[in-house]
């Protein structure tokens, strides 16, 4: 991917200052809410059904988390991601835990029939999403993201862009793929960080298919592998001054807030696959 694409993606994003609709797990709200913050997003938590599938006409885009699934939360989901597709406003679907439990498997397979444009995973939930097998433990991963890019290429039914993290993250739109070589371990300490990837992603598609007038995959995954850039490069620059995940948190929000577009493309480590 050209520099000057991720440049562009990256711009569009700090300039638009999107709304993001999130419905996502009890343990994720505050962390996902802070990062959208710290990264120059708006961050909206509106759960209840009486209300989400209204507020969502208001959001550049949306995110779905299944963290903490309850019968009453996936009523909801599935009434504001209706609305989503039926508005051609920007979705993403985060599948936690989704081989855990037939309860998971059951709700995600009614929310894919409304065609997420992003698919954000390990590489376990990406697994046991494609009906494949998997190791998942709990919401981690025992798998590679190597094993899940077959399966990853297979949900492309289903979603314009599909996207698996781990040690090298890896998206993909069926045709054009991209693996991004940063990060931390560090970032898998503090709770809700691929939920708030997530969302940050959910962030970056609203405001690129906004400022494009236009969802096509291109774009979709232009945007997602950017941020995917852009996440890792923060995780990179808050470990440098941090002494555990404590510390980790709070230089990983200030992280966010200052990296610049320079900084981003001088330390690009991001490669067509």
């Amino acid at each position: 991917m050209q520099s000057e694409v991720i440049h562009h993606c990256f711009t569009t994003f700090k300039d638009t200052s999107a709304l993001v609709h999130n419905i996502t797990n009890d343990v994720a709200n505050n962390t996902v809410a802070n990062v959208l913050l710290a990264a120059g997003a708006s961050p909206a938590m509106v759960h209840d059904i009486n209300e989400a599938p209204e507020f969502v006409t208001l959001a550049q885009a949306l995110a779905i988390n299944i963290g903490t699934l309850t019968q009453t939360s996936l009523q909801s989901m599935l009434a504001t991601v209706e609305v989503a597709h039926s508005q051609s406003i920007p979705w993403i679907l985060d599948p936690v835990a989704v081989g855990a439990t037939c309860f998971r498997q059951q709700a995600c397979t009614k929310l894919l029939k409304f065609k997420p444009d992003v698919i954000r995973g390990n590489a376990s939930e990406i697994l046991a999403l494609a009906g494949m097998s998997s190791r998942t433990k709990g919401t981690d991963s025992g798998d590679s993201v190597d094993k899940a890019k077959e399966a990853a290429q297979q949900l492309t039914q289903y979603a314009k862009v599909v996207v698996v993290t781990g040690a090298i993250d890896w998206a993909t739109d069926g045709s054009q793929s991209y693996s991004v070589d940063h990060g931390h371990p560090m970032m898998t300490q503090v709770t809700a960080m691929g939920c708030a990837l997530t969302a940050l992603i959910g962030g970056f598609i609203g405001a690129n298919t906004l400022a494009a007038k236009n969802s096509n995959s291109d774009i979709l995954l232009n945007a997602a592998t950017t941020a995917l850039c852009y996440y890792g490069q923060a995780g990179e620059l808050a470990a440098q001054q941090s002494q555990g995940p404590g510390s980790f948190y709070v230089n990983f929000l200030d992280a966010l807030y200052n990296l610049e577009a320079h900084t981003l493309i001088n330390n690009l480590r991001v490669t067509s696959s």
